[in-house]
């Protein structure tokens, strides 16, 4: 049986899938760029999202280090213990992982202490903090999190509703979204879209264009239990290099009004304005990444449920 890891470096994220065999040597050198690299094994026995976006969320803290992940997900046998083990035997590091069987948990620990190198598991103090407010034990059954029950199946809906509800269309139904994103070109809509609905919203977007209405559908929605409608903006210096490198992505070289400055300083403004008229409640995402738009809008869904309960 073949069992691969996942090679992610940090910062640049680049993902590959390698076998055990093909990783390079461990990266404990400091190059001429006064960058440290460092390896940390990630290992799993689910898809490995969770022990990702912890190594992550700490990595990222510290300045001039640079660290290569090698992730094993779905580990969940004493055959693939054992294959982790010889990888970690060639990239040693400080291992992170989501296990939740003891059994396996064990074999894991004790084989790294016999290489010196160090492990933590990520989710023991949240386990322990459950535990002690809920009076109860934990099952210790990995991947509970991705059964296939109604929460799962409300994320499948809201990403077939995102694709289908993609730069406007399917508007005859968008009433039926949670919210509605809108603005002007490249101000990172469908991305966002596609997040949400992950996280089981059903997200619409229509793009904003001068000169041309929106659709009647849209601006005929109003009242409390209507989607909410958030205008999305960014800066227009910004705006503008995105816009040439999407026109050079397509091959095409000619200068337009669409990557001209003054003309889209002034299609932000009217976007701006437009919403502002309608009480439209408007993110600046010139400094977001997508995970802290949604988060905003997200935020937003949830005061506005609060005051339609208060």
């Amino acid at each position: 049986m073949d069992f691969s890891a996942r090679k992610m470096e940090y910062p640049a994220l680049s993902i590959t899938g390698m076998a055990f065999p093909s990783f390079s040597p461990t990266l404990y050198t400091r190059q001429a760029n006064n960058r440290v690299h460092r390896t940390s094994p990630l290992v799993s026995d689910s898809t490995g999202e969770t022990v990702h976006s912890l190594g992550r969320a700490c990595a990222v803290q510290f300045e001039s280090v640079d660290i290569q992940e090698h992730l094993w997900p779905l580990t969940r046998s004493n055959e693939q213990i054992d294959a982790v083990l010889q990888g970690v035997k060639k990239n040693p590091g400080l291992v992170l992982y989501s296990l939740v069987e003891e059994d396996v948990r064990k074999l894991l620990d004790d084989g790294c202490r016999e290489q010196g190198v160090p492990t933590v598991s990520v989710l023991d103090p949240i386990f322990a903090a459950f535990a002690n407010h809920l009076g109860l034990h934990k099952r210790g059954l990995p991947g509970r999190q991705h059964v296939l029950d109604e929460e799962y199946f409300q994320r499948i809906d809201a990403m077939q509703f995102a694709l289908a509800h993609d730069d406007g269309q399917g508007v005859y139904d968008i009433d039926e979204a949670d919210v509605i994103l809108t603005g002007v070109s490249r101000t990172s809509k469908s991305p966002t879209c596609i997040y949400l609905a992950n996280r089981g919203v059903k997200a619409a977007n229509v793009p904003y264009v001068p000169g041309i209405s929106l659709p009647q559908e849209l601006l005929a929605l109003k009242g409390e239990n209507s989607p909410l409608i958030v205008g999305l903006t960014k800066d227009p210096a910004q705006l503008v290099q995105i816009r040439r490198n999407r026109l050079r992505m397509i091959e095409e070289h000619a200068d337009t009004d669409y990557v001209d400055l003054e003309t889209v300083r002034e299609e932000v403004s009217t976007a701006r304005r437009f919403f502002n008229e309608r009480n439209w409640p408007i993110i600046d995402v010139s400094r977001r990444s997508i995970e802290e738009t949604a988060a905003a809008i997200l935020q937003k869904m949830e005061q506005r449920q609060s005051n339609k309960d208060e």
